[in-house]
């Protein structure tokens, strides 16, 4: 298991990551590849994630139609946590990217515990492998300890949830893109970014409608 070193993100990594949020959603997404995520005790390296681009005619997008009390921190400046519950039981966390007013998030699909072992076992107890505990987005939350009051916080800054740049840049050769998981719509768009070969990275399942008897 990697061990996070304490955080030495300096003033300049921190303004060049919010720069990176701030630009273009593809590159965006694939530079939260390494960043580390800390929240509730615990810090995971991100290892899978997933763009959406808002009303760009991205039909998976919870922001595709629109403005709504939902989603309005999509179109909110960049580095905003964008939170959302699903199934009626799980959370999920997005970082808000691109030009303000235009929305654009990035899903967080996984990550690996690198701090905070112990407390991430504690909340989710029935978990037989550490690289379980953060794999998909609904377990990264609870493993986090994240919920609805994450919702639209500033992840750059020094709040309860915060965001740093990666210990060590991440080589292009070790990152793979493919297609989104489990969407209904846009299945084949190559926006969802991995580490290769990384153990928490999330099974791909390609979205099968339902069929009605």
């Amino acid at each position: 298991m990697e061990l996070a070193p304490d955080d030495r993100s300096t003033d300049a990594d921190r303004e060049a990551l919010a720069g990176l949020l701030a630009g273009p959603l593809l590159p965006a997404a694939r530079g939260l590849l390494g960043c580390r995520l800390s929240a509730g005790g615990v810090t995971v390296r991100i290892t899978e994630v997933e763009a959406y681009a808002g009303t760009a005619g991205d039909p998976a997008s919870h922001a595709h139609r629109g403005r709504t009390a939902r989603n309005v921190v999509m179109f909110g400046p960049a580095g905003h946590a964008y939170v959302y519950f699903t199934y009626g039981m799980h959370w999920c966390m997005n970082v808000v990217t691109g030009v303000e007013g235009e929305a654009a998030a990035v899903l967080l699909r996984a990550g690996a515990v690198v701090e905070g072992l112990d407390t991430a076992r504690a909340r989710r107890p029935t978990v037989r492998r550490d690289v379980d505990l953060a794999r998909g987005p609904a377990r990264l939350c609870a493993t986090l300890g994240i919920d609805r009051a994450a919702y639209g916080a500033y992840l750059l800054g020094d709040g309860p949830v915060r965001l740093r740049p990666p210990v060590r840049p991440v080589p292009d050769e070790t990152v793979v893109a493919g297609p989104r998981v489990g969407v209904t719509g846009a299945h084949d768009l190559p926006w969802r970014f991995w580490l290769d070969g990384d153990p928490t990275v999330s099974a791909y399942r390609r979205h099968v409608p339902r069929v009605r008897r």
